[in-house]
């Protein structure tokens, strides 16, 4: 038998004030069994007006936030998936990135694709990570990081896939505006079909953000998802579906290219 994972994802707004994320998370109640919490980007302080330099709130990896999260596992024994803005070598320019906490390690992916898109420059403001795809083992389950705006780039999905991803987590503030919901559930349910994986989606809600935080299992099948405003999912990751899956539709072995 596979492994089981119980994923909760938590539809949350991030506050300007990085302590009143921290209270937040650190009051969150869980629900009974959950294996892997998944917070939206930029969880530990939110972007603010468009182009705000974010610097001067970036931390270290040893910094208030991550330790937030370790004593959010330590406390639950679940690991945590949230989005921060991590001080790098450019002092103008922090990286955006998840951290993935779990007892005893600590595995980090730094935002490959920046938000250059619809009216915004995310790379004025933020260093973009080394194209790498990163993928670590939770309870049984091998899972890769990707950011918001990856999305819309299928090659990074592929390539973790193809480093062994049977889960693909994905936190995101997801802008608001006309289509932009149609397009996130699309890319959403693509990426697990043609990845054929399970695919885990944590938005920020609205009204600024579109919200619609997601499990999307490996077949496109719809499992659990949420509406505009703050919200908890719970669902249950199979790997046995996956293999299943990935027996019917051999996808990913008969690629050629």
């Amino acid at each position: 038998m596979g492994a089981q994972v119980r994923v909760t994802v938590w539809q949350h707004a991030s506050d300007l004030d990085p302590a009143v994320n921290q209270d937040a998370l650190a009051g969150l109640e869980l629900p009974a069994g959950t294996d892997l919490l998944v917070l939206p980007e930029a969880f530990a302080r939110d972007f603010g007006e468009p182009g705000s330099p974010l610097a001067p709130i970036a931390e270290p990896l040893d910094g208030p936030f991550v330790s937030a999260a370790r004593a959010k596992t330590e406390a639950t024994g679940a690991a945590v998936v949230a989005g921060m803005f991590e001080q790098s070598s450019d002092p103008e320019r922090p990286f955006n990135t998840l951290v993935l906490n779990q007892p005893g390690s600590l595995t980090t992916y730094r935002k490959i694709h920046l938000y250059d898109a619809f009216g915004q420059r995310e790379s004025d403001i933020v260093s973009a990570g080394a194209t790498e795809p990163v993928v670590a083992e939770v309870a049984g389950l091998q899972v890769g990081l990707m950011t918001c705006y990856d999305l819309r780039f299928p090659e990074l999905g592929r390539a973790l896939s193809a480093a062994g991803a049977e889960v693909l987590v994905l936190p995101a503030a997801w802008v608001a505006g006309p289509g932009k919901v149609a397009q996130w559930q699309t890319l959403i349910r693509a990426r697990a079909i043609e990845n054929v994986a399970w695919l885990v989606a944590a938005a920020q809600p609205g009204p600024r953000y579109c919200g619609h935080s997601a499990v999307i299992a490996p077949t496109g099948d719809v499992v659990a998802e949420a509406g505009e405003g703050e919200e908890l999912l719970t669902a249950e990751i199979d790997l046995d579906v996956v293999r299943a899956a990935r027996e019917r539709n051999p996808a990913l072995s008969l690629r050629r290219m």
